[in-house]
């Protein structure tokens, strides 16, 4: 059976389709005689994800980025188709994370698999989450730096403020004052100091001569340390023998002795006995003045008229 020419030229053409498709496809990294699945997710932004960008799972290239467009209906949010042409499970709480896959901006889209028994099916959309930038990430690290350094800053204001009020004109004034009170404290200080070497300096030879002294009375304790053993021994002694003396006794006896002459005070006071009558009786004492009185009468008497009371006879 002769082919004829027109039939020829649309085999070669429907070949020639055929291959481009599959060429078209697999320069986009599909392989048309693969079992493909298509996952989806949705993000607020795609930070710069590209189509046939590379799916992984655990480090390992899986699938890529089909297509990227809007959600529709006035949502702002894009909808990323991904084939994965990995039969791996993946489970329905996996997240589809965008990360940046190397220095200079490529981004990739991670699954990280989920621990759900429930697998997903081609077709269902998985939890999105988009990994921080290095200027997020930076910022992040760099905010509590920020922080403390806002709040050093107000910390430093405060002091300044504080420090403004300080050193005004009256307190510089009592500054200077102050200053200058310490400046005469320490120029007295230096007198008394000049004052107490000349002091010693003239006074050298006495304190030499105290010194010498002191050496002279230590040396003669240390030589006389024997003597001063037997001193220590001695009122050791005496102070062994008053107390088994009969002290208490004796002081007993006294304070007994001291009573009795108080109480013999206090009779004489009263009047009672002939010595408190004597002490206490003015009687005898008028009657020793009359009799005195009256002996330097008859004295008198006497010695103006001897003849009266005294007979002379001459042989």
């Amino acid at each position: 059976m002769k082919l004829s020419k027109e039939f020829k030229i649309g085999v070669i053409v429907i070949i020639s389709l055929a291959l481009l498709y599959w060429g078209f496809n697999f320069l986009k990294g599909e392989n048309i005689f693969s079992k493909e699945r298509i996952f989806l997710a949705v993000y607020k932004d795609v930070s710069g994800l590209n189509k046939a960008n590379a799916v992984i799972i655990n480090g390992l290239n899986v699938g890529h980025v089909r297509d990227m467009y809007f959600s529709g209906n006035g949502d702002s949010r894009v909808l990323v188709e991904m084939i994965l042409n990995d039969p791996i499970p993946i489970p329905k709480n996996s997240v589809a994370k965008i990360i940046s896959s190397d220095l200079l901006g490529s981004k990739t889209v991670e699954i990280l698999l989920g621990s759900s028994s429930e697998i997903a099916v081609s077709g269902d959309t998985l939890n999105s989450e988009i990994e921080a930038s290095i200027k997020e990430e930076v910022n992040r690290q760099l905010q509590p730096l920020k922080n403390k350094a806002e709040g050093l800053l107000t910390s430093i204001d405060t002091i300044l403020t504080m420090l403004n009020g300080l050193f005004n004109k009256s307190n510089m004034d009592n500054v200077s004052k102050s200053v200058a009170h310490m400046a005469n404290t320490f120029e007295n200080i230096e007198s008394t100091t000049d004052n107490l070497d000349e002091i010693i300096t003239q006074q050298r030879g006495r304190i030499e001569m105290i010194i010498k002294n002191i050496e002279a009375i230590s040396a003669n304790l240390k030589n006389n340390e024997g003597n001063l053993d037997n001193i220590l021994t001695n009122f050791a002694s005496i102070s062994d023998t008053l107390s088994k003396a009969k002290l208490s006794q004796t002081v007993h006896n006294l304070q007994n002795t001291l009573n009795q002459l108080s109480l013999i005070t206090e009779r004489i006071n009263s009047g009672q006995g002939s010595i408190g009558m004597l002490v206490n009786d003015d009687s005898l004492y008028i009657e020793l003045k009359k009799s005195s009185r009256d002996l330097n009468i008859l004295l008198e008497d006497i010695r103006q008229n001897p003849k009266k009371y005294l007979k002379f006879s001459v042989f």
